[in-house]
């Protein structure tokens, strides 16, 4: 093989097969000290792949390809747009338990804006992932950044961890909170506290 085809590490690691995948939580079962062969966890591991499909999907998306289609006709408006309480789920790659939340996200248009799906969106693509807050919360600001390359982009992240919340120190009704500025957002106070200042303001009643 020449030099320049020696593959990268992603593509030389070849994926489980779904029957690895079972087999790997069959092994858990009995490993934890129960019977995969009893009958409440005889379709136990084919539930928990079909379940880390949904956990997971976030690796079969590109979030920045998602950013690709902005749209210019928005008569001149260069204020806040701000998209706040998105539920977000995820899991630490510590421990692989769930992580539960809400991010808030905004950005200053520079002449372009994106539909808000899409940044709910990119929200969801990389909280499907084996994460760490911090991790998660500068991967949503950044793609924000890079692909609309607006005036400013802010994200607020809070969650609790299951991790510990359930176990080691078991601190329930904590809750983490991981921020990231940048652009206007970062530089400029004033612009910073109007955005926090919308995430506590009472939702309005649009029946």
């Amino acid at each position: 093989m020449l030099l320049s085809e020696t593959p990268t590490k992603e593509q030389a690691r070849k994926r489980p097969t779904r029957e690895d995948a079972e087999a790997a939580v069959r092994t858990l079962i009995e490993w934890s000290g129960d019977d995969p062969e009893r009958e409440g966890l005889l379709d136990t591991p084919a539930r928990v792949a079909r379940a880390y499909e949904d956990f997971f999907a976030g690796y079969e998306t590109d979030p920045k390809q998602l950013l690709t289609q902005t749209f210019e006709e928005t008569d001149g408006y260069d204020d806040l747009i701000v998209l706040r309480n998105m539920r977000l789920e995820s899991h630490c790659e510590h421990h692989i338990v769930p992580i539960i939340g809400k991010a808030h996200v905004a950005y200053l248009p520079a002449g372009r804006v994106v539909g808000i799906s899409k940044l709910a969106r990119v929200v969801e693509a990389y909280s499907k992932r084996l994460q760490i807050q911090e991790t998660l919360t500068a991967q949503i600001g950044d793609a924000i950044w890079e692909a609309l390359q607006p005036r400013g982009v802010a994200v607020i992240v809070e969650a609790a961890h299951m991790c510990m919340t359930t176990r080691g120190i078991r601190k329930p009704g904590v809750s983490m909170v991981t921020r990231y500025f940048e652009g206007d957002f970062k530089t400029n106070t004033t612009m910073r506290q109007e955005f926090l200042s919308l995430l506590h303001a009472p939702s309005g009643n649009f029946g």
